[in-house]
C-alpha cells in the first residue's frame, strides 16, 4: 500500500448556509472576521503542543493525590485530570473530576488555578457541598432503575425504541445534597430517526428520578452552493481518501442510508470531489470534510486549541445517515459529527454552521461539561451559537458575510426571516432576550437566547446599527446603552471563561463571574474589556 500523503485540493461542493436544531437552532452565516487584537495583559491561553499538554497532565496527575489533601477533600475522594491549560503568565488552570469510594461524583468537577510558582490561587468548584454518603450500598435494585429509566425515556423522547444498559452506581452531587444514585443510559431511536443516549439519574435509595438528559446533539436545514473550497486528503492505493492528516487524521465516511457503522471511505482517483449537486454522494462529504477543516483551524489559529480535545487528534464525519434524515448530531461516544440528507435526500446538512456549532458541542464536553438542563443547559447551546457564528466569520466568505442573524438563508419560517436573532432573541417568538427566574425552566436553545445577547451587546453593543448591510437594533433590560469591545475580544473571553473557569453547574451568574475573570486575565482588573463584560450582563439582566 501507498504511504498517505496530505494533501491540499480544490474541490467543487455545496455548503448548507444555515442550519437548526429539531429542538433548537444552530448558527447561521458565514464572513469574515477582522484580525485578532492581542490582548493586553498575559493571561491569553498558550498554544500548547499535544506533547507539552500530555506533559502537564502527566505532572498534574502525579500530584493529585497531594491537591486533594491540600483542598481538604475527604479520605475517600479523589481527583481525576480532565484538563490542563497553561496561560504566558505561567498561571496553571488544571480540570478535575471526582470519585468517592471508587464512584463516579457527578457534579463534582473542579478546577485548580496555580500560579507560575506552585501556589494555589484560587479553586472553582462545580458544587460546594461536603461531598459524602452515607452508604454506597444502594436499597433500589439496579435492575428496578433500569425500568424506571427506560419508562421515563421511551416517555420524554416519544421513542420508538429503547434499550436501558446496566445501571452504574454514582454520586448524584450537582444539586441538593450529595446522593447514592444510580446513572442509566438508554439508548433509542426518536421517531425522526434521530438517536439518543438518554441519562436518567435516580436516587438510589428512594428510586425517585433526579435528573435526566440526553447526550446527542441535533440539528436541521437545507443546502446552497458555495463554489470551491480546499480540502485535506491523503494518497492511499491507486487513489485519495477524505483523510485530513494535517487536521489530526479528520475522516468523513459514507454511512450509504445505514444509521450505525462507521461508514465506507470516500475514495477519488483524480483527488476532484463533488459536483456542487446534491445528487453526487461526495458533494455532501466534501461539505462536512470542509467544515470539519474550517472548524479545527479556527480552534486552532483564534484559540490555540489543537483539536476538539486539544489533543491533536481529529473527529470524524459521517454523511447520508438514513433515509430523508432532516437532521445532523454530534456525538461524544463516536467523537464524531453525523448528517443527513434533507427532505427527500436532497438537502445535505452539511454545513459549515452545522459542523462548528455541534462541534463546539464537543468542546464544551472536554472542557466545562454543562449539563444540558436548566440554566448550564442554554450556556452550552449559547456556547455553539456563539462559536459556531465566530468560525463563520473566520471563513471570510464572500458569498455568506457573516451577520449575527441564525438561519436566515434556510427560510425555516417561510416567510424570509431568520430562525433566531442574537441581538434580540425574542423576535424569534420563544428565545429570551434578558434573564429572569423562570430562565432555567426553559429548553437550553431557548434559555441560550440571553448568552446570545450577552455575546452580542459584548461584540457590538446596544441600539440601532447596520453591520455588514444588515441592520441590527438590540435593546438592553435596563434601557442602558452598551458599548462594545469588539467580536474578537469577545469571543476570546468566552472561550477563555469556558476552558478555565465554567464548570458543569454554572449558571448566569456563574457565568458573569467566569466572564470577568476571564476579561480581567486578559486584559487586567479595570479594564474597557472588564467594563464591557460587566455592562453587557447588566444588559441582559444578570448581575
Amino acid at each position: 500500500m501507498t504511504p498517505r500523503i496530505s494533501r491540499k485540493t480544490r474541490v467543487v461542493g455545496t455548503s448548507i448556509a444555515v442550519a437548526a436544531l429539531v429542538a433548537a437552532g444552530i448558527t447561521a452565516g458565514t464572513a469574515g472576521a477582522s484580525p485578532a487584537q492581542p490582548p493586553t495583559a498575559d493571561g491569553s491561553p498558550l498554544k500548547l503542543t499535544a506533547s507539552h499538554r500530555a506533559e502537564l497532565l502527566r505532572d498534574a496527575s502525579a500530584t493529585k493525590a497531594q491537591t486533594a489533601k491540600e483542598l481538604g477533600l475527604g479520605a475517600q475522594e479523589k481527583l481525576v485530570v480532565k484538563d490542563v491549560i497553561k496561560d504566558a503568565d505561567g498561571t496553571t488552570h488544571t480540570r478535575y473530576d471526582r470519585t468517592y469510594a471508587g464512584l463516579p461524583v457527578l457534579g463534582g468537577d473542579l478546577i485548580v488555578h496555580t500560579a507560575k510558582g506552585g501556589a494555589v490561587k484560587s479553586t472553582t468548584k462545580s458544587t460546594e457541598k461536603t461531598v459524602k454518603v452515607a452508604s454506597t450500598t444502594a436499597k433500589i435494585a439496579p435492575t428496578a432503575a433500569a425500568k424506571s429509566a427506560q419508562g421515563t425515556a421511551v416517555k420524554s423522547l416519544s421513542a420508538k425504541k429503547a434499550d436501558a444498559q446496566a445501571p452504574k452506581k454514582v454520586v448524584w452531587a450537582a444539586s441538593g445534597t450529595p446522593t447514592l444514585a444510580y446513572d442509566t443510559v438508554v439508548k433509542g431511536v426518536k421517531k425522526d430517526g434521530t438517536p439518543s443516549r438518554m441519562h436518567v439519574i435516580t436516587d438510589a435509595n428512594s428510586g425517585k428520578k433526579l435528573f435526566q438528559y440526553d447526550e446527542i446533539r441535533t440539528g436541521k436545514g437545507e443546502s446552497e452552493y458555495s463554489g470551491s473550497v480546499e480540502l485535506g486528503t491523503s494518497k492511499e492505493g491507486n487513489g485519495f481518501t477524505l483523510t485530513d492528516k494535517e487536521r489530526g487524521g479528520h475522516k468523513t465516511t459514507n454511512l450509504e442510508n445505514s444509521e450505525s457503522g462507521d461508514g465506507k471511505a470516500f475514495t477519488d482517483e483524480d483527488d476532484k470531489w463533488g459536483t456542487g449537486k446534491p445528487d453526487n454522494p461526495q458533494t455532501a462529504a466534501v461539505d462536512a470534510h470542509y467544515g470539519a477543516g474550517v472548524t479545527w483551524d479556527y480552534y486552532k489559529e483564534v484559540h490555540g486549541r489543537s483539536g476538539i480535545k486539544g489533543d491533536g487528534k481529529g473527529a470524524s464525519s459521517r454523511v447520508h445517515y438514513g433515509k430523508s434524515y432532516v437532521n445532523a448530531f454530534w456525538d461524544d461516544s463516536c467523537f464524531c459529527m453525523t448528517y443527513g440528507d434533507g427532505e427527500g435526500d436532497k438537502a445535505p446538512l452539511t454545513a459549515l454552521d452545522v459542523a462548528a456549532h455541534e462541534m463546539s458541542h464537543g468542546v464544551t464536553s472536554a472542557t466545562a461539561n454543562l449539563t444540558y438542563s436548566g440554566e448550564s443547559g442554554g450556556l452550552n447551546e449559547g456556547t455553539s451559537d456563539i462559536f459556531g457564528t465566530s468560525a463563520e466569520f473566520f471563513a471570510k466568505s464572500e458569498k455568506d458575510p457573516g451577520d449575527y442573524l441564525i438561519g436566515e438563508k434556510i427560510d425555516i419560517n417561510g416567510d424570509g426571516t431568520p430562525l433566531r436573532y442574537m441581538d434580540k432573541p425574542s423576535k424569534d417568538g420563544q428565545s429570551q432576550d434578558n434573564w429572569d427566574s423562570k430562565t432555567g425552566g426553559l429548553d437550553p436553545h431557548y434559555s441560550s437566547g440571553v448568552a446570545n445577547h450577552f455575546f452580542y451587546l459584548l461584540s457590538e453593543g446596544s441600539g440601532p446599527k447596520e453591520i455588514g448591510g444588515v441592520k441590527y437594533d438590540s435593546p438592553t433590560a435596563d434601557g442602558k446603552k452598551v458599548e462594545g469591545i469588539g467580536r474578537d475580544k469577545a469571543e476570546k473571553i468566552w472561550f477563555k471563561a469556558l476552558t478555565e473557569y465554567m464548570t458543569s453547574n454554572t449558571d448566569y451568574k456563574a457565568a458573569r463571574e467566569a466572564t470577568v475573570k476571564a476579561a480581567t486575565d486578559l486584559y487586567k482588573a479595570g479594564s474597557a474589556e472588564v467594563k464591557g463584560v460587566e455592562a453587557a450582563w447588566t444588559g441582559v439582566a444578570v448581575k
